[in-house]
């Protein structure tokens, strides 16, 4: 299922039109601020499908009745782009384990290249909810290869996958390998390049939040 957090009036466009602007991307420091904003966005949506129970609260002046979630949650991002989503989805949620990916571009001499998940840090997933962010779903190789590390180390009960930005092929192409994921996006480009860079997308989104980088 995908669940697009801008297709009714939402905050939520502003922060994703900043992050297209090119005019506005030399600041990284916005940048990173607006990452951070919409994640803080996706956690509020994606905790309206969380499991809740009542509990009872003692203020000043009486006993009041509070639904709170009771949803066990696996907090994970792929470096170092998804760091800033991260941060904003643990404002909101708080108390949760935490865990990283780091998936690179493994570039060959014939202009080809292959994603490689080359570190996993993960606390147990099996029988939870885990939550995996990436600011951008190109090809969907990176996601797809994090998902199978994840269930490599055990078998969640649900699966919500985060990225701002989605390509509609590398949407589809994870969408076909994990069919009961929910999908959480703030925009859905349909161009992809040779390259797999979304067009019109908005750049390298690793690279605008923390500085350039040697391809290797």
């Amino acid at each position: 299922m995908i669940h697009n957090i801008c297709t009714d009036n939402s905050i939520a466009s502003k922060y994703v039109a900043d992050l297209r602007d090119v005019h506005k991307q030399a600041d990284s420091v916005h940048f990173r601020k607006n990452m951070e904003l919409l994640g803080s966005i996706f956690a509020y949506e994606i905790s309206k499908t969380f499991k809740y129970e009542k509990v009872r609260t003692e203020t000043p002046l009486g006993t009041a009745i509070s639904e709170v979630p009771v949803e066990d949650v696996v907090l994970l991002t792929i470096m170092r782009a998804g760091l800033p989503i991260h941060q904003g989805m643990l404002n909101v949620l708080g108390n949760v384990d935490n865990g990283f990916i780091a998936a690179q571009r493994l570039h060959h001499k014939d202009g080809s290249f292959e994603v490689a998940v080359d570190y996993i840090t993960c606390p147990e997933v099996e029988g939870r909810t885990v939550i995996i962010s990436d600011p951008m779903l190109a090809s969907g190789s990176s996601m797809a290869n994090a998902l199978e590390a994840v269930y490599n180390i055990g078998k969640p009960k649900r699966v919500h996958v985060v990225s701002i930005i989605a390509a509609s092929y590398g949407l589809n192409y994870v969408r076909r390998l994990y069919p009961k994921a929910h999908f959480w996006i703030a925009a859905q480009d349909e161009e992809l390049t040779a390259k797999s860079y979304i067009v019109p997308g908005l750049g390298d989104a690793g690279d605008l939040a923390y500085g350039g980088k040697r391809d290797v």
